[in-house]
């Protein structure tokens, strides 16, 4: 089988990035597998990519390639929609090169990664294919202008994936989509390539981008009330982002000096997560929360706010970690200190979750994707008469209230 995934910049740094990747690669134990990136602005990926991957890139946005001379680049996109958050970086030479591509496309299955792409699927991509939509934010992160436009398109796809199944039934209470199979398949993270962590380490880790909505501000203020019973423990933070100096002024603030540090960007970030005993995560949303996995697959406990969506499907709370109430900087603090007084609790959670984690092994993500591809294939003429019934019902319902007018 052919597939094809279509991702916004698979040169750049980014969680779907990695996941399509890590999805990417364990089906191409089984299938002939193409990476289409929207963009390019570099001559490698960031990320390690399987060999057996193709990666063609649609429009070059380096200086020196080809593409910037069209003037096609310099017009806004017209298909990609307007409220989409990447809008921006889109032009009417990408509409081109997507169209180009979808509607030569051989592909058995098309896999689009975000709200705009889906858009390129839905208007150009082949009708024999399965069009699979995937949401890697969700429902309620959309503007309600996007969202009306992503209901008109959407309807025309086989199958929209989320990565929560609190995310699915939002989509599936609030955006009508017949013939369309709504379902949630977690992210895929491969077992990292470092023993597990020590639960001795006097090291609290977070990672993510240094943005508001991570609230390392908060993770900041909850560690100052750890260092003071406990000053021989230390705070890693890394990422890199917007809020950086600003989180930076916060630790000054509270003369935290080196016991409180933002350490910039690492990849593959196992590696620090391993030398760490608790890695923590402040979050007001998570569409999943990749590095809560990631985490995990290195044996750490992980205690995170219980913000919507991801962290409540992943950790189990005193279990494999601990949930806290979004916001609330002393309950962060208290599971701090409550893991970091106990060290054989640390030992324990670092142990289950390393166990609980197996279960978003790529491998396993990948064989559900094929059962998804079997049951979309099986349903296919179903599904479109479904699509067809919802159409005849929505005319009629039109006519009759232009008639009662």
């Amino acid at each position: 089988m052919k597939i094809t995934f279509l991702i916004h910049n698979v040169y750049a740094v980014g969680g779907t990035i990695r996941t399509t990747l890590n999805l990417a690669a364990a089906l191409a134990d089984r299938h002939e597998v193409t990476v289409v990136s929207m963009l390019r602005h570099r001559a490698r990926p960031r990320f390690k990519v399987d060999p057996r991957l193709t990666l063609v890139p649609l429009v070059d946005i380096r200086q020196e390639s080809a593409d910037a001379a069209d003037p096609l680049l310099h017009r806004p996109a017209e298909v990609f929609p307007a409220a989409e958050k990447r809008h921006k970086q889109y032009s009417l030479l990408t509409d081109r090169r997507a169209e180009e591509y979808l509607r030569a496309c051989d592909a058995d299955v098309i896999i689009g990664t975000r709200p705009g792409i889906n858009v390129y699927l839905a208007r150009f991509g082949p009708s024999d294919a399965l069009r699979i939509a995937q949401e890697h934010l969700t429902h309620d992160a959309h503007s309600k202008k996007l969202r009306a436009e992503l209901a008109r398109d959407y309807r025309t796809l086989d199958a929209l994936v989320t990565t929560t199944e609190a995310d699915a039934a939002v989509y599936r209470a609030k955006m009508r989509l017949p013939g369309v199979r709504i379902f949630a398949i977690p992210n895929g993270v491969p077992e990292p390539d470092v023993e597990p962590a020590d639960p001795a380490a006097k090291v609290i880790a977070a990672a993510g981008r240094l943005a508001r909505a991570k609230r390392f501000d908060l993770l900041i203020e909850a560690f100052a009330g750890v260092a003071d019973k406990h000053p021989d423990w230390r705070l890693r933070i890394y990422g890199a982002g917007d809020e950086r100096n600003r989180l930076q002024q916060l630790i000054d603030d509270q003369r935290l000096g080196s016991r409180a540090k933002l350490m910039g960007v690492r990849s593959p970030i196992e590696a620090e997560f391993a030398r760490a005993s608790i890695v923590a995560s402040a979050s007001d949303a998570e569409s999943f929360g990749m590095t809560l996995v990631e985490a995990m697959r290195c044996g750490v406990p992980v205690v995170a706010t219980d913000c919507p969506l991801g962290p409540a499907e992943i950790i189990h709370d005193g279990v494999d970690g601990r949930l806290v109430p979004m916001g609330d900087p002393r309950a962060l603090t208290t599971a701090l200190l409550d893991l970091i007084a106990d060290e054989p609790a640390r030992r324990r959670m670092g142990e289950a979750a390393l166990a609980s984690a197996r279960r978003f092994d790529p491998a396993l993500v990948a064989r559900t994707y094929d059962e998804l591809f079997a049951e979309l294939a099986a349903t296919m003429h179903s599904r479109a008469r479904q699509r067809r019934r919802a159409l005849w019902r929505g005319r009629a319902r039109r006519f009759l209230r232009r008639l009662c007018r």
